[in-house]
């Protein structure tokens, strides 16, 4: 199962996070090893892995609660879409494009996947990150997430610029029933063909073009937002978990408002509601982890890890899962292609003795996190302060 997170916060330092910023850092941490273990252990514990919930959806829908907790108020602080994506920019490509370029280097000893087009669809789809909306597989298994995360960018600046972003629980509400429709009706992607990667890519580029210097901004925001949804319904590969996925997200802002005493719950419970029931009657629900009970035990441990961290959030948080937030960008990207690397060398250890499975697994973990940490450190960290200063500019 493909599963991935990606990055939420704004401003990441070296330093401890402040308190009230340190619980979403310690999420992100649980929800980077949560990913991190549904990949190692089919391959290096099988006999460990949990089947009563799903480790990798667990971890995405902390991610995907933390990100929309975030993004829209980091929107709103700095007020301005274009420091908003000049921030993005610098802090979503830089790493991408790296570990892009280090699978196709060692393509030559493991082969990238089938799924990737070797054509320039696969270009202008991993340009715009829509990967997954326009039926395009990654080169790094883990990069679909981002699909849905570079959507959810384009809705917020559209919501933004049209001065309805403080609508997250309708919005929430709207996208969660939306995927109980749409998993009834759609058993795949509608908007299939090259064609799709390619008038994507010239709206994406075109539009942001638009955004980020001023002309036509709202045009082309609302046009971004509206291609986004489009994409989403049409040309995911799992209709129904795309729209799934963007009521979670929503409803993470809208916990965000309740906390600023804007907004209600009762949003939030009925996207859990919803999303609950997305899978059960959808056209596209073959896998164990959208059975019923599967599904809704892991929306209930995802929604109560996020309300236990809110909770927590004025406590002191333990440094290990800050720091494992982090680095849990890098630690997404980079880790499902070394553990790749490292099976091509130690060979199937699915029938090894427990012992040489338990130390195979401490060594590829301690190297995943190793590398995460020299990816955060000399190409993260420094576009994020190239980007910073680049944004001051812009400003």
């Amino acid at each position: 199962m493909r599963v991935s997170i990606a990055p939420a916060t704004t401003t990441p330092t070296t330093t401890p996070a402040p308190a009230r910023l340190a619980w979403l850092d310690a999420l992100r941490g649980i929800g980077a090893l949560a990913v991190v273990a549904e990949h190692l252990l089919p391959w290096f514990l099988p006999a460990l892995r949990p089947f009563w919930f799903s480790l990798g959806v667990y971890g995405i829908l902390v991610f995907f609660l933390v990100s929309g907790y975030i993004i829209p108020t980091s929107l709103e602080r700095h007020g301005d879409v274009r420091t908003f994506w000049v921030s993005r920019a610098f802090r979503l490509y830089p790493l991408y494009l790296a570990v892009a370029a280090l699978v196709l280097a060692a393509a030559w000893w493991v082969p990238v996947r089938a799924e990737v087009p070797r054509d320039g669809t696969a270009v202008a789809a991993h340009a715009t990150m829509l990967l997954d909306v326009v039926g395009v597989g990654g080169v790094a298994d883990t990069m679909w997430t981002l699909s849905y995360e570079m959507v959810f960018y384009l809705l917020v600046t559209a919501l933004f610029v049209t001065r309805l972003h403080e609508r997250s629980g309708l919005f929430a509400v709207l996208f969660a029933a939306g995927s109980v429709v749409v998993g009834l009706l759609v058993g795949g992607a509608l908007l299939k063909g090259g064609w799709v990667a390619y008038a994507s890519g010239a709206a994406f580029f075109a539009g942001l073009a638009c955004v980020i210097s001023g002309r036509f901004r709202t045009a082309a925001a609302c046009a971004l937002g509206l291609m986004a949804v489009a994409l989403l319904v049409l040309g995911s590969r799992v209709p129904w978990m795309g729209v799934a996925v963007l009521g979670v997200m929503f409803a993470g802002t809208a916990i965000q408002r309740w906390e600023r005493g804007t907004g209600g719950l009762w949003p939030v419970a009925a996207t859990a509601g919803l999303v609950a029931l997305a899978p059960i009657w959808a056209i596209e629900a073959g896998w164990w982890w959208v059975e019923p009970d599967v599904w809704i035990t892991t929306i209930a441990l995802a929604a109560a890890t996020f309300a236990g961290g809110m909770a927590l959030r004025g406590r002191r948080v333990p440094r290990v899962l800050t720091w494992l937030g982090l680095i849990s960008y890098s630690l997404y990207l980079v880790h499902h292609p070394l553990l790749k690397f490292f099976v091509e060398v130690s060979g199937d250890l699915r029938r090894s003795p427990l012992p040489l499975q338990l130390g195979m697994a401490t060594l590829a973990m301690v190297l995943v996190l190793l590398a995460s940490a020299l990816a955060y450190r000399f190409v993260e960290k420094p576009m994020q302060s190239l980007g910073r200063r680049v944004s001051r500019r812009a400003a």
